[in-house]
């Protein structure tokens, strides 16, 4: 699994014109999941990026209580090693995917997070005022 963690002022998403998530001060967690991921992946990530010390003061979103909006971006796994033209075989598929995504956001949940989701598979708009800028890659296997 991929995830850029962005400290955020605001984020919000759209799809097809309608806000489908926002927070306020809190991070954006861009999600991407490849074939191998599992729910114990899942959720190892999530509580890596709620206890991660990114907010001010050097402390976590945890510490803070700071919300988490997650948007599913399997273009995270993009190769683009070859060519012009990105491959996404490294991309989970759908139906794999989608409950890792959904993992991951219950087990931020579980852990007390207030989490607001994008749509899976949506065409979505994201917007955000990255407060720093901090954002920070990471990535976790089984």
């Amino acid at each position: 699994m991929k995830a850029v963690v962005q400290r955020v002022s605001e984020a919000s998403v759209l799809v097809e014109g309608r806000r489908v998530g926002t927070i306020g001060p809190g991070l954006l967690v861009l999600l991407g999941v490849t074939h191998d991921d599992t729910d114990e992946v899942a959720a190892r990530l999530a509580h890596k990026i709620w206890t991660l010390r990114i907010m001010r003061d050097e402390q976590s979103a945890a510490d803070v209580g700071a919300p988490v909006l997650v948007v599913s971006q399997f273009t995270l796994y993009g190769d683009t090693r070859k060519g012009r033209r990105p491959s996404w075989t490294a991309a989970a598929p759908g139906a794999v995917a989608e409950p890792l995504y959904e993992r991951f956001c219950t087990a931020l949940r579980d852990a007390d997070a207030v989490v607001e989701q994008g749509v899976f598979g949506a065409d979505m708009q994201v917007s955000l005022i990255n407060d720093g800028p901090t954002t920070v890659l990471l990535e976790m296997g089984p």
